[in-house]
């Protein structure tokens, strides 16, 4: 197990029967029964044998997560009142699941370990391979072990169309199949027709480009495995996230791999503070320039990087730094491709997607998981665990929430957050139950572990407990916020910045529930916008970013504005921070992969960490300034606070301050008045220092806050406060104060 995380986990073995379910709560739940055909899956409500753990937590009602009734979201939320009987039968439908899991195959634990027995395995017989393909009338595996031979190993089918064989060792023990060796499997469909696919379970596969864009199944026994030296981290109450792609963490154009990110990014990511760091793209993608988003072996680490066991030096290397690592998992929907992906696995046009146009986005080109199916579920659970259990994961960022949860997909539909929008016909209420699912087996089996939801639609108690009737998401991200800073960067005049707005945007998260928190990520990198720097200082960027050139007013105002947009941002704006790699310095220009239409160029598909260890160029103020706010919410984690209190929004003046984390935070946005004693009120009477100001040399700033001024309180109710404190406060500049 990576890194000895501790679960519920019991000893692994290597080849133990697998447990076949009879049909599930719904027609789509069913697994496919025996036929030389497809049939459909029977209908109606489970009532199979007794369950194979009699004193199991749901059948004794002893799982406080299973106990209730869903409604319990209700007493943070009355708005939720008319919507009772929604949230009572999602709730029915998620222990269903349970139930049915529980009764059919022992638990939710043993259930998600289909890794173990689907795909291929060593064994002291041989090496065993089972897949999952009802839709086939024949089956064999092939590869270079067999010359390729159809007839060489062929499989045998179970009543749940579950294909199964045992490829013999040699006599003298030696592997049946050598490390290294190509594989596939090839059916014959239902009209007769023999096709190749690479295996669902695949956990390695190859591209090389020079030859064909179609990936190889690669059977990954090497002779040394990588033997984990850390524990896994319990993610930190106060997440400071670093959001990186492996691939484009070089200065070099060319993809990077997992040894260089583990060599010479991890050291600047602990340097900085972030205690997370989330990693995009890893699992195995066809297309490079999908940023990780077509998905075509689930269970692959993609080898553009390196090898799985590079992946987990790099996990492990980072626990030992106290870093806890997420993974983005994309189970929103899967890569289109049919001969290196999962669509017409078996020749039909389902098995593990939604036939016709309701297994299809019609935006992203790719198929739609039926998440109502139990060997779907089986497949995706299962992929959660064998990405926490084999690398040691830590949390995972769920991409494309949203597009789940909705059957319209959030195409086309503008949310005004009225709750019919949420608990509707709207609502895809397998993919949602889904999600609970996972978000249940997480917690329930790793205590700690972090999980991220991507959704743009604000869905109310997303992030409350299951147990309550949640989905059981830890935090959202807060989409709107770095739409709101590109927004007012492009359209906006700074004299003309509404802080009132400002403080509504960074407020405006749903009560009881936590939200990751961020300026810029990924997204706003992507080809077709550009990075908030670049957006500041534009071309000055390539002529004015050198100490030894005049700091021209747009580099000033730029630095300035970089330093406040972001410090407002983590103080006030979630419950977590994210940050994407090497914005923190103000990287210049945009992101974009090799592709067709730029002539298969590098240029923009790398981070210039360069850029920052130059000293000669004045990147290297934004990155000090960034490490000194993550290392300054590292002391008092005022994101894990309940003390918000904005105190003031002064459109004049554009002022805005807060009290936060027994902090008092005040922000000049003005492009040129400046303030002496300017009055702030305050929760604290005593002593007030400033343990950060924006205006420091040290960060580029003009140096016109004397840190060494002590501010003492005058009990006097002023901004609804009981005291206040005047303060000198330049022009574009943000003050910290802590009080004695």
């Amino acid at each position: 197990m990576a890194g000895k995380k501790k679960s519920s986990t019991k000893t692994k073995t290597q080849d133990k029967p697998v447990s076949l379910p009879p049909a599930s709560d719904d027609a789509a739940n069913g697994a496919a029964p025996a036929s030389s055909s497809p049939a459909p899956a029977p209908q109606g409500n489970f009532e199979g044998p007794p369950t194979k753990n009699p004193t199991s937590s749901y059948l004794t009602g002893s799982d406080p997560e299973i106990s209730g009734d869903g409604t319990d979201v209700i007493k943070s939320d009355g708005y939720l009142e008319p919507h009772r009987e929604y949230f009572g039968q999602r709730f029915a439908h998620f222990k269903r699941w349970v139930r049915d899991i529980e009764l059919s195959e022992g638990g939710i634990e043993k259930f998600s370990r289909g890794y173990e027995d689907f795909g291929l395995h060593i064994t002291p017989a041989g090496v065993r391979y089972r897949e999952w393909a009802p839709g086939a009338r024949e089956a064999s595996l092939v590869g270079d072990f067999n010359n390729w031979d159809v007839a060489a190993n062929p499989m045998a089918r179970n009543d749940y169309g579950v294909w199964e064989v045992v490829v013999p060792n040699g006599a003298d023990g030696q592997v049946a199949i050598p490390h290294g060796s190509h594989i596939k499997v090839t059916f014959v469909t239902s009209n007769g027709q023999r096709v190749y696919r690479l295996p669902a379970w695949s956990r390695y596969v190859t591209q090389d480009l020079s030859k064909s864009p179609i990936y190889e199944a690669v059977f990954y026994n090497p002779p040394q495995r990588y033997k984990f030296k850390h524990q896994c981290v319990v993610p930190s109450d106060d997440l400071c996230i670093y959001e990186a792609h492996v691939g484009i963490s070089s200065p070099e154009g060319r993809v990077a791999t997992f040894k260089e990110f583990t060599q010479n990014v991890l050291p600047m990511i602990k340097d900085l503070g972030y205690n997370a760091v989330q990693l995009m793209a890893v699992m195995e993608h066809a297309y490079y320039a999908s940023f990780g988003y077509q998905v075509t072996s689930f269970f692959a680490p993609s080898s553009r990087y390196g090898e799985p066991d590079d992946l987990r030096e790099l996990l492990d290397t980072a626990h030992g730094m106290g870093i806890a690592v997420f993974l983005d998992v994309v189970h929103s929907h899967a890569c289109n491709n049919v001969d290196d992906g999962l669509n017409q696995f078996d020749g039909t046009d389902h098995c593990y997607f939604h036939e016709g146009e309701r297994g299809r986005h019609e935006l992203w080109n790719s198929r739609l998981f039926n998440y109502g199916h139990h060997e779907v579920t089986r497949f995706l659970l299962s992929n959660l665990r064998y990405w926490i259990e084999e690398f040691g994961f830590d949390g995972f960022r769920f991409d494309g929430v949203t597009s789940m949860m909705y059957k319209h997909h959030g195409i086309a539909y503008g949310f005004s957050g009225h709750y019919d929008e949420y608990f509707t016909g709207n609502t895809d209420e397998e993919a949602v139950v889904y999600l609970m699912l996972a978000n249940y087996m997480c917690h329930k089996l790793y205590p700690g572990f972090v999980t991220i939801a991507e959704d743009v639609s604000g869905m109310p108690a997303l992030c409350r407990p299951v147990h309550e009737g949640g989905v059981g998401f830890d935090y959202r991200l807060t989409m709107s916020v770095p739409d709101m800073w590109i927004k007012m960067l492009k359209e906006t005049r700074d004299e003309d910045w509404d802080m009132t707005h400002i403080a509504h945007q960074l407020t405006n998260r749903r009560y009881q529930e936590r939200a990751i928190t961020y300026c810029e990520s990924h997204d706003q990198a992507l080809v077709g916008d550009k990075t908030l720097a670049f957006w500041l200082m534009d071309k000055q960027m390539y002529t004015h970013m050198s100490d030894l050139t005049p700091l021209t007013p747009v580099v000033d105002r730029g630095i300035a504005l970089h330093k406040l947009i972001r410090l407002v941002t983590c103080g006030l704006g979630g419950e977590g921070y994210l940050t994407f790699e090497g914005n923190e310095f103000g990287h210049p220009e945009w992101l974009d992969f090799p592709r067709e239409g730029n002539g298969s160029s590098f240029h923009y598909a790398r981070r210039q960490f360069n850029l920052v260890h130059d000293e000669m160029l004045r990147y290297k103020y934004l990155y000090r300034f960034d490490r000194a706010m993550v290392r300054l919410e590292r002391r008092f984690h005022w994101l894990s606070a309940h003390d918000q209190w904005v105190t003031l929004k002064h459109n004049d003046d554009k002022v805005l301050a807060f009290e936060r984390g027994g902090l008092a935070w005040i922000f000049n946005f003005h492009p040129c008045n400046s303030y002496a004693d300017y009055r702030i009120g305050v929760a604290w009477a005593g002593k007030y220092t400033v343990v950060l100001c924006s205006d420091d040399p040290e960060f580029l700033g003009h140096g016109r806050v004397d840190p060494a001024v002590e501010h003492f309180s005058t009990p006097m109710e002023w901004n609804g406060r009981p005291n206040y404190i005047q303060v000198y406060l330049p022009a574009r500049t943000a003050i910290v104060l802590q009080h004695d």
